[in-house]
């Protein structure tokens, strides 16, 4: 039997493109069991699927911080990977449901029709990432066909190119494999919601597997009038030839509609006290409608002689339109006033990677080399529409309402306003990049790239005919040393830097005034230790310092005129864990403390020591699974019961500081129930304390109340 287990993990490992010497690093193979194709027998917890292996809530390698297969704690940089296990656990739909539990990141509203994570104090919405390839669309992203989420802190732009300021967050998908699967998860909860998804894996013969996944979920909200529809289908295929090629192809479409909701204002520095489900504007008007489409391919070979070359190719296409009706100001004297707006983005990316990676040795000097080169495309159109009130005036763009009663049912109309966005804009990335992981010692290994980059934009304002065409050309480079005084502890030292062309994060916010300045520019210094505290429970800390150069502001003497300035300064610590504390206790989560300041006067109200925005000076998550009935042999755990916990302290909305949002606690609970090796019942309670409390805004009046109280139940059978 040992050796039937021992030959199907190999067959996974070969198929994943890690070699068997990774079975090493595998906790618990000697007491392995038989593969998920026989139900009764099945490895409830170990994972070997994609680039990485996770053991329940602990990752032990990766190849995304360094596009080769690399224990994380021989990375000299912060990373926090959220497996399977964990997202499942905690029924994780969203990547701010994901964030959550990653130290060293936040989130923010992004007027609620996108992604928008806070990395070490930098908000952005474009260091997202799919499979190591841009993905930074303005949508609302799923998690019904990820295998796990990787969060890499510090400018990574050595690896993943332009931006990255803070970080980037990498989704990693499920492909295809040798390991027979059919699942089907339904779900049902607070508010309306419904959700169902199915997974199905089957090999076809020993060269060839195939892999559907698809979710349709409808919901409704504690929000008064916010609905929510969203459906996935990705079908993927696996081809190998033996040992030495792998190729991998895929298509995806998710679409995703809901209200978009930009939550309450703010009352004299203070979120509104009102209900938590007060919709302010017009639910009617406010839509969102997001449309992705996209083709995958990536190809390995292993070369005999220690090389492999690897490739890979992403096209995707972005439709979405967004329409708000909102509070635009304060509430004063018991009235509120809101404006209206639309916007329609499409944007294709066409991105295709190459990777050379090979192993030398120079004298005592072991090297694992990386070349690579990434060639990319973009083009955007981007309108924008001005939302009149018809029934007040031909031209009157915004009314007040009663703070009582915001929500409001006006007729309107939506034209090009004086100074709306329609634009049209090509962006070309040329990158090459080299790395090398030198052993220099037993004990000390150092990590080097830089990565030069051309970035050419071709601008056109649609409304005015002026064009734009701008060229960067950058260099971003990387340091980093690991000294091991033992085995399963490493101490790492790291400096990078990263850049954003003067377009922006999403290519339009390109003028005559800002054109011809340098990119924005951050370098981040950190000093870390990593520690295998035991084969299934790892500890990491990290100090960081994280300086954002040449932001663009307005000249103070010439208003048509705009100067680089130095921007903020992030300090900060990072503490997380994860694994299992015993064989039945597994915990995950972390502390952070931040400090981020801006460094001199942005405006008449942005001033020099203001915090930025959306940063809590501490936030601190924790969940734990407890399993009644812990695995002995072929018994799968019967009974687990979870718990976490949320702390996060108080925030400011916007770089004024004039509105505070208030900290919170918020307490999590969970019970799981293996009723057989088919089926499997769980039940997630969140804010089981009843807090009131505002998770994320967009600005001073833009905030968004978090759920009183909601339950989710779900059934998962697998046959």
């Amino acid at each position: 039997m040992l050796r039937r287990v021992e030959r199907g993990l190999r067959i996974a490992l070969t198929g994943s493109a890690i070699t068997g010497s990774a079975l090493a690093l595998l906790p618990g193979v000697a007491r392995a069991q038989p593969a998920p194709a026989e139900p009764q027998l099945q490895l409830p917890q170990l994972q070997v699927t994609g680039d990485a292996v996770s053991d329940g809530y602990q990752a032990l390698r990766s190849t995304s911080a360094t596009r080769t297969d690399t224990p994380l704690r021989d990375v000299p940089q912060s990373i926090t990977v959220i497996p399977q296990q964990a997202i499942r656990d905690l029924s994780m739909q969203s990547m701010q449901d994901v964030l959550r539990y990653v130290p060293g990141t936040g989130y923010s509203q992004g007027e609620n029709n996108r992604d928008n994570p806070v990395l070490r104090g930098q908000n952005t919405n474009a260091s997202l990432f799919v499979d190591g390839v841009r993905d930074d669309a303005q949508y609302f992203r799923d998690l019904y066909n990820i295998d796990r989420v990787e969060t890499l802190l510090g400018p990574s732009a050595m690896i993943f190119g332009r931006g990255g300021a803070g970080g980037v967050v990498n989704r990693v998908s499920r492909q295809a494999d040798w390991t027979p699967l059919r699942e089907l998860r339904v779900q049902g909860g607070s508010y309306g919601d419904a959700r169902i998804s199915g997974d199905a894996n089957q090999p076809l013969n020993d060269n060839a597997a195939f892999r559907m996944m698809g979710m349709f979920e409808n919901a409704d909200s504690f929000r008064n009038s916010v609905h929510l529809r969203r459906y996935g289908l990705n079908p993927t295929l696996t081809l190998r030839d033996g040992n030495a090629t792998t190729v991998r192809l895929s298509y995806e479409n998710f679409r995703d509609e809901r209200t978009a909701d930009r939550g309450i204002p703010s009352l004299t520095g203070r979120p509104v006290p009102t209900g938590a489900g007060t919709f302010f504007g017009d639910p009617r008007l406010s839509t969102l409608h997001a449309n992705v489409n996209a083709v995958n391919a990536f190809v390995e070979h292993n070369f005999q002689n220690n090389l492999t070359l690897r490739n890979q190719f992403r096209f995707a296409t972005y439709d979405k339109q967004y329409q708000n009706v909102y509070a635009s100001g304060a509430v004063n004297n018991g009235t509120v006033p809101l404006s209206a707006y639309n916007n329609a983005q499409r944007r294709d990316n066409f991105y295709n990677q190459t990777d050379l990676i090979g192993r030398v040795q120079t004298g005592s000097f072991s090297h694992q080399l990386l070349a690579g080169m990434e060639l990319g495309r973009q083009v955007t159109d981007n309108v924008r529409n001005t939302g009149y009130f018809t029934a007040l005036g031909a031209n009157i763009t915004s009314i007040n309402a009663a703070v009582f009663a915001p929500s409001i049912n006006q007729p309107m109309v939506f034209r090009p306003g004086a100074t709306d966005a329609n634009n049209h804009g090509v962006a070309d990335t040329f990158a090459l990049y080299l790395q090398d992981q030198v052993q220099l010692l037993p004990q000390l290994q150092l990590i080097a790239g830089i990565r030069y980059e051309n970035f050419n934009t071709n601008f056109l304002n649609n409304r005015t005919g002026t064009r734009f065409l701008i060229s960067d050309s950058v260099f971003s480079p990387r340091v980093g040393l690991v000294y091991k005084p033992a085995e399963p502890l490493s101490l790492y030292v790291s400096t990078s830097t990263s850049y954003l062309p003067r377009a922006g994060e999403q290519l339009a916010s390109l003028t005559l005034s800002n054109a011809a300045l340098k990119p924005e520019q951050f370098t981040n210094h950190e000093v870390g230790a990593k520690w295998d505290i035991r084969p299934d429970l790892s500890m990491t800390a990290a100090l960081y310092q994280l300086n954002r150069t040449n932001i663009a502001v307005t000249d103070p003497t010439n208003a048509a005129r705009s100067i680089l300035i130095d921007g903020t300064r992030t300090r900060g610590f990072e503490l997380g864990i994860r694994g299992r504390i015993t064989e039945a206790w597994s915990m995950m989560g972390g502390y952070t403390y931040a400090e981020s300041e801006l460094l001199v006067d942005q405006s008449a109200t942005i001033k020099k020591g203001n915090t930025a925005p959306f940063v809590s000076r501490n936030v601190v998550s924790l969940w734990n699974r407890y399993d009644f009935t812990p695995q002995f042999g072929s018994y799968i755990p019967k009974l687990g019961l979870g718990l976490g916990i949320i702390h996060q302290s108080a925030y400011f909305a916007a770089a004024d500081n004039a509105v505070r949002i208030p900290s919170f606690t918020r307490l999590d609970a969970a019970a799981f129930w293996d009723i057989t090796p088919q089926y499997r019942a769980q039940v997630n309670v969140e804010n089981l304390n009843r807090a009131r409390y505002y998770p994320v805004a967009d600005n001073n009046n833009n905030i968004s109340p978090g759920a009183p109280f909601a339950v989710r139940a779900a059934l998962t059978v697998r046959f």
